[in-house]
């Protein structure tokens, strides 16, 4: 009669089996940080360039279905740049001047500051010494930098700093576009290895979640940042032709508000304000029957362009335009609600989803 029992494995067998293992798992955890340190400076880009293909995609099937797929991603890639390159860039070149020219003479003590208001000393704990240091820096703004020389030095170095970062963001974008256009005719094959890797994540909800994907994006990306886009354009198209001061700040600050949701209309109002003090009646009338309609078009754009059945909570969009751009400068403005709406939608998806194994029961 035989024993089906194993012999008994060796303590120098075991050793050279978690060895082995631990050998394997040190390799391929090796190629994958490797792959990782390599793609990294290029991973912003390509994110973008994705997050441009699906938001674009529907445009591009419409396109190809009159000139053909090739000419059709040819086509939504030159529109892109140029739009990139046109208005966006104008704004682009006119907020850096403005924050260049703010920068230099702030360091160089030549902004006019105006006397403190009284009631500033009935402030909580900072009002007297507020009021004490502003109005020290109306009657002699150079003694009062004095005192704060290293805080100046400091600010002056991160505004000069964002002015090369929004050089950099440009070009970002750029490169984004032409990898965008690589990405259109592919899209098909792409979704499905996407569906599949999903699917082999959580097999009863891998497709759902893609969609949910693919739909968030789109949302987002037309209804948040494309409209705060289009309504900043338009908004700094306004204030360059009217010759207001300050216009690429401004239409910078629209853009920004914009995409956080909070009131993007403000800036253009003290615009129109300072319109009506100092431009002619004629002119600033004018000026305020264009600019009103365009701080008000996110409110009847939005709807349009942003489908039913997905509501992103404002509190998701704002944190991830904040936390995107302290990470990644000016395209995780853009990136960050786009990435933390996704993961929003996808993790209320599958709290919510049931688990296979509950159902059958």
């Amino acid at each position: 009669m035989t024993s089906d029992r194993q012999p008994a494995a060796k303590p120098g067998d075991i050793d050279s089996r978690v060895i082995d293992i631990a050998i394997r798992l040190a390799i391929v955890g090796l190629l994958i940080f490797w792959a990782i340190k390599i793609i990294g400076p290029f991973v912003l880009v390509v994110l973008w360039g994705v997050i441009l293909a699906v938001t674009l995609y529907p445009v591009y099937t419409w396109l190809a279905s009159k000139v053909g797929s090739r000419l059709s991603a040819f086509l939504l890639t030159l529109i892109a740049l140029a739009v990139l390159i046109g208005p966006v860039g104008l704004l682009v070149t006119i907020f850096v001047d403005d924050l260049r020219e703010i920068a230099q003479k702030f360091v160089n003590g030549e902004i006019q500051v105006p006397p403190p208001s009284d009631g500033i000393k009935s402030w909580p704990l900072v009002g007297d010494d507020l009021y004490d240091f502003w109005s020290l820096a109306s009657s002699n703004l150079e003694e009062a930098l004095s005192r704060v020389q290293p805080q100046i030095k400091t600010l002056g170095g991160t505004l000069l700093s964002a002015v090369a970062g929004v050089g950099i963001g440009l070009l970002q974008f750029a490169a984004s576009i032409v990898i965008a256009g690589f990405l259109f005719r592919p899209a098909q094959s792409l979704t499905g290895s996407m569906k599949a890797f999903a699917s082999r994540i959580t097999p009863a909800h891998g497709e759902e979640f893609v969609g949910l994907s693919v739909a968030a994006i789109r949302n987002v990306a037309r209804g948040v940042i494309g409209v705060s886009l289009l309504q900043a354009i338009l908004s700094g198209i306004g204030l360059m032709v009217a010759g207001i001061p300050g216009a690429g700040l401004i239409a910078f600050a629209v853009l920004l508000l914009g995409i956080l949701q909070i009131a993007p209309g403000l800036p253009v109002l003290g615009a129109v304000v300072w319109a009506w003090m100092n431009m002619e009646t004629g002119s600033a009338l004018i000026f305020t029957l264009y600019m009103v309609p365009v701080s008000l078009s996110d409110n009847f754009l939005k709807p349009i362009v942003m489908a039913a059945g997905l509501s992103t909570p404002m509190l998701v969009i704002f944190i991830g335009a904040i936390g995107g751009t302290i990470a990644h400068g000016l395209i995780g403005l853009f990136i960050g609600p786009i990435v933390l709406a996704v993961a929003y939608e996808v993790l209320t998806a599958w709290v919510r989803s049931k688990n296979p194994a509950e159902t059958k029961t």
